[in-house]
């Protein structure tokens, strides 16, 4: 397994910085959602017109492109042409520069999944008739709609597509979903591309617990220091052979009374590499 950073934990930092940083810290990859003032990469200077320079740079670093996480919500109907017109913009930016995963998200009309899972495949299967797209594996994240495993079974038996895989978030699946990694692992486990990972314990008289919805009461910590079965889920990866990446999802720019980057991306490093080796 290699581990790789999210760009969402380090709203503040330039490219260079990005790069500089999370090679010294001991990452394998990044993954990039937004760069300072930009949350989509795929409209940036230094990602269309400088895109090949920006491969280069990133190659020179010595770190691996391990995903790009996009917006997509693919069983949306009402964003069916965003979606395209983001998956185009996408595409050429992940080949460049040698991602393999992008990250898109289910969405749509959690009243009816069964429907909302047609819409998703009606999507995907435009996305994947766009030149390239059929190079990627596009990767819907346990979240929103789609964290417990019988729905993220009836999502990925509706879009049976090799192209389509899940995104597992461990954090999600059992702080919101209430299952066990094992019980995760046994309904998607083959579908498993990626893997996000933050840490959080239920604290409400916290002055930082997140105050609504199926968050409430709860507050991101230090990986390893938490409440959510990390390592277990770490492990029976390893066990089963897993070999993709491990992402570190530190969300800074959406909670930015968490820790700076610069103590808890080496805190992940310090914590993830004696479990994934």
């Amino acid at each position: 397994m290699k581990l790789s950073v999210m760009t969402l934990g380090c709203p503040t930092w330039d490219l260079e910085t990005i790069l500089k940083n999370a090679k010294a810290y001991g990452y394998d990859g990044v993954d990039f959602r937004g760069i300072q003032n930009d949350l989509d990469i795929t409209k940036m200077p230094a990602f269309t017109t400088d895109l090949n320079a920006t491969a280069k740079r990133i190659k020179d670093s010595g770190l691996e492109v391990s995903g790009i996480s996009s917006s997509i919500g693919v069983c949306d109907v009402d964003k069916r042409q965003d979606n395209l017109d983001e998956a185009k913009r996408t595409i050429p930016v992940a080949l460049a520069l040698g991602a393999k995963n992008v990250r898109i998200f289910g969405r749509g009309d959690g009243n009816n999944k069964t429907e909302a899972a047609k819409v998703g495949l009606e999507c995907i299967e435009q996305i994947l008739a766009l030149p390239g797209a059929n190079q990627l594996s596009w990767n819907f994240e346990t979240h929103d709609n789609w964290i417990k495993s019988t729905d993220c079974t009836l999502l990925l038996n509706v879009i049976n597509n090799p192209a389509f895989g899940a995104l597992w978030d461990i954090g999600h699946t059992s702080r919101v979903g209430g299952e066990t990694p094992e019980q995760t692992y046994a309904a998607i486990g083959p579908r498993i591309r990626y893997l996000h990972c933050k840490d959080a314990a239920f604290d409400e008289a916290h002055p930082h617990a997140m105050p609504k919805g199926i968050d409430k009461g709860w507050r991101y910590v230090i990986p390893g220091t938490g409440q959510l079965p990390l390592e277990k889920g770490l492990r029976l990866l390893k066990s089963k052979n897993y070999n993709g990446w491990v992402l570190f999802e530190h969300e800074k720019r959406w909670h930015p009374n968490l820790p700076e980057p610069e103590v808890i991306f080496p805190a992940f490093i310090k914590w993830a590499r004696p479990i994934v080796g």
